[in-house]
């Protein structure tokens, strides 16, 4: 069994931990936030005292968190875990943060003899605490070997996309593309409804079997139609990010991408009107024009 340190206990990287630890390998985490680090406790992970503490001496450190600039604050910024990783250990990058960073962090591990394997996730809550995600993993044979019992614990599928870190966010950017206009569209939609006279739920019932059915919209979509954005399984302010992303890699690859363009102006809109911290779902409310902008 692996020993793993773990950094980031957010609403994915909890439970991602949580089924790591069950899978019997030894994790040892840190976060910024003490009461996330105190529930990780009820799962035999173990509380690090800082993020270099978690780093030592370990044969994966797993990352988990929100941000490029989060991620490059822990490993070399002012928590400084890559100082603490021993020759041969592993850096396995689970969040969204967009090919260049990772690749940047690869080449500045390199020296210390340290691997880095890029798997971003994809699923959600409910299947992170299920050890059910999609990872798109990229890395040299030898890294994915090591990174591989926690994919394995973590995923329902954890497809090898490419040899280089970076191939696997170029993967979920395409990924995350979809899921940020399927979301979108689906509060569209489902707003338009309101706005024909139709009943939400009603509609959002037909339609969910029908040939317009889409994994959002059967997902954000109940949790549109029955206001249920005060539990918040993914925040809004992910996809401001997600979105700025894809945008960003089109315009490096000068390709037009309308369709996310228009949705990253709902998210922006969303943010602005004070629902970022709130569920994605909560959009449909800049649709149904409940919300504010600023």
């Amino acid at each position: 069994m692996a020993r793993v340190g773990w950094i980031g206990l957010g609403a994915m990287g909890g439970p991602m931990s949580a089924v790591v630890a069950r899978a019997g390998h030894a994790v040892k985490a840190f976060d910024t936030n003490p009461a996330a680090v105190a529930e990780a406790a009820r799962d035999g992970i173990v509380a690090a005292t800082d993020a270099t503490d978690a780093a030592r001496e370990v044969d994966v450190l797993a990352l988990m968190v929100a941000t490029p600039d989060q991620a490059e604050s822990v490993l070399f910024g002012d928590y400084g875990a890559a100082s603490g990783l021993r020759s041969g250990a592993v850096v396995l990058v689970m969040a969204t943060v967009g090919p260049g960073p990772v690749l940047a962090w690869a080449e500045r591990l390199a020296p210390l003899g340290v691997a880095l394997v890029d798997a971003p996730v994809s699923g959600g809550v409910a299947r992170a605490a299920d050890g059910d995600l999609l990872m798109m993993v990229s890395g040299s044979t030898d890294a994915l070997a090591t990174a591989q019992p926690l994919l394995d614990s973590m995923a329902r599928m954890a497809p090898v996309v490419g040899p280089v870190p970076g191939d696997g966010q170029r993967v979920k950017l395409v990924n995350q593309l979809l899921c940020g206009v399927h979301i979108a569209v689906a509060a569209e939609a489902l707003a338009f409804a309101e706005a024909l006279g139709l009943d939400a739920g009603s509609t959002w019932e037909v339609l969910r079997h029908g040939a317009a059915a889409s994994f959002m919209l059967g997902d954000r979509g109940a949790r549109m139609v029955d206001d249920a954005s005060d539990e918040v399984r993914s925040a809004l302010d992910i996809f401001v990010k997600d979105m700025g992303l894809v945008l960003g890699a089109a315009r490096d690859h000068a390709y037009p991408a309308p369709l996310a363009s228009a949705a990253e102006q709902l998210y922006l809109a969303g943010r602005r009107a004070g629902l970022g911290r709130l569920d994605d779902s909560s959009l449909i409310d800049i649709l149904r024009g409940r919300a504010v902008v600023a």
